[in-house]
């Protein structure tokens, strides 16, 4: 029977592969194309909120969109998103939570160093008409984090229908460097949607198979976003929040803009580049001057075609409009150097654990009898063979030690972005694939993408945080069909 049950799945994982490989229309196909917008939307400023002293509560809602009235799900009054949360690194983050959903839900602060009943453990959840309060400090580097519900299999479904923010760590070093601030500091987070029959979250198996994908993009919850900039240098803190969507950032004049940070803060020197590819749940801070730009002209930001992702990267499309309409004196001058980063090095490692994130025994239909669980004839994912169980200690580590991670896509058909929490890690090396490290990923981070045929080793020290934490891919789809694993620090 378990012969069977294994021939089963391989012949599936064959099937997925000759399906997202017969040809680039299938593939594109499968990832939705998106449809542009007009751009004629003001975009959306997430109003900021001191972290230290803050409520709000989780509740539905609705936006308009082309006359069209939508459900959504949001935070603090807003109709869809949440507020930005601020706070100076070394001040006690102080939130209290009010779900005013008709569904359980939590809370995860993605990329903080979080305690792990603060955390948004998956089983850890507050209930409808519930209170939870989140109280911890905030260690963490300067930079973009941000924060989104993390309910066991309900994740997805939350996230998509509007449930997410930011949440941005300040210091007296970040501030000393001059970097743009106020009106010139942007944070956009991009995701994509399907709004032809509203925000109602029900994937069929090709998206639980190779994630949720919409035709409509909305920034900052805004379809067709446009903002008006001046002739001067902006922060634009860029955040992946799709459930599945990879896009690769650029400037539709093809200029090149500077990198400042990623997932954990800032970097140690600025970067020049002219794209970026972020997968769900990474973010990566940018300069961009539009100084050149003529009065009245417009650059959008786009997301460029890229290769290697199968059912994805075959469209080139527009996000938001940047319309210059007032020239101003550009105060800001580059800093060379930003805020050093601690480098991590292999000798220090004290042991390397492998995990295969492949489809050997991915895509498998529903598996009754497994603590995850699953409906028979529902796409599943495992994560190195294993399905999520909240009552499994899958790894233990030690907290103060230095391990590397291998994850390996070698053989697998589905990208795969993978992230830890209460931590930060560097990226060691990357093999098969792109055979490289991306510019974006030499600082610290807690979501590294892996694409098929690529196996990605990461570096971590493990904080004195002591307890149970998850690691799962953040493709939010497969993270909900079991593709989620316990790490519990000693």
């Amino acid at each position: 029977m378990k012969m069977i049950k294994m021939l089963c799945i391989i012949l599936l994982g064959s099937f997925i592969f000759i399906k997202c490989h017969n040809s680039d229309e299938l593939s594109n196909s499968l990832a939705r194309k998106v449809i542009e917008q007009a751009f004629n939307n003001p975009i959306a400023i997430p109003p900021i909120i001191d972290a230290t002293n803050a409520s709000f509560e989780a509740k539905s809602n609705t936006i308009n969109v082309d006359g069209k009235s939508i459900n959504t799900l949001g935070y603090g009054g807003a109709s869809i998103l949440g507020p930005t949360l601020k706070i100076e690194k070394g001040a006690i983050f102080n939130l209290a939570f009010t779900n005013q959903l008709s569904e359980p839900t939590n809370i995860h602060w993605h990329g903080l160093v979080a305690p792990p009943l603060q955390d948004g453990y998956p089983t850890d959840v507050t209930n409808p008409g519930g209170t939870f309060n989140y109280k911890f400090m905030v260690n963490d580097r300067p930079g973009t984090y941000w924060y989104h519900p993390h309910p066991d299999m309900s994740t997805a479904s939350q996230a998509y229908r509007g449930l997410a923010g930011f949440f941005i760590i300040s210091s007296p070093e970040e501030k000393a460097l001059n970097l743009p601030e106020g009106q010139y500091d942007i944070p956009l987070v991009v995701q994509d949607k399907r709004l032809t029959n509203g925000l109602t979250y029900n994937p069929n198996n090709d998206d639980r198979t190779i994630g949720l994908f919409g035709e409509s993009i909305l920034v900052n919850g805004t379809m067709g976003p446009f903002l008006d900039v001046a002739t001067r240098t902006y922060r634009l803190r860029l955040l992946n929040g799709s459930n599945a969507r990879i896009y690769n950032f650029s400037l539709s004049n093809g200029a090149k803009f500077n990198l400042i940070g990623t997932d954990g803060g800032l970097i140690d020197s600025p970067k020049e580049m002219s794209s970026v590819l972020l997968s769900p749940g990474e973010r990566a801070d940018i300069l961009v001057n539009f100084g050149s730009i003529a009065m009245d002209s417009s650059v959008f930001l786009v997301s460029n075609t890229f290769s290697g992702a199968y059912a994805q990267g075959y469209q080139m499309f527009k996000l938001m409009k940047f319309t210059v309409k007032k020239v101003e004196t550009d105060p800001f001058t580059m800093p060379s150097i930003l805020m050093p980063v601690e480098k991590l090095t292999q000798s220090e490692s004290i042991t390397t654990r492998k995990f295969s994130i492949g489809h050997d025994g991915m895509g498998g239909m529903g598996h009754n009898g497994m603590s995850h669980g699953g409906t028979a004839g529902v796409v599943m994912h495992p994560l190195d063979g294993k399905f999520f169980d909240p009552n499994r200690r899958d790894e233990v580590v030690r907290a103060g030690t230095i391990e590397i991670w291998e994850f390996d896509n070698s053989i697998g058909t589905e990208t795969h972005p993978m992230h830890l929490h209460g931590l930060q890690f560097q990226v060691l090396k990357r093999t098969g694939g792109r055979a490289m490290l991306e510019p974006w990923e030499l600082g610290w981070k807690d979501t590294v993408l892996a694409f098929p045929g690529e196996k990605v080793s990461i570096i971590i020290r493990f904080p004195d945080n002591k307890g149970k934490f998850v690691f799962h891919c953040h493709n939010l789809e497969h993270e909900d069909a079991g593709m989620m694993l316990n790490f519990e620090i000693q």
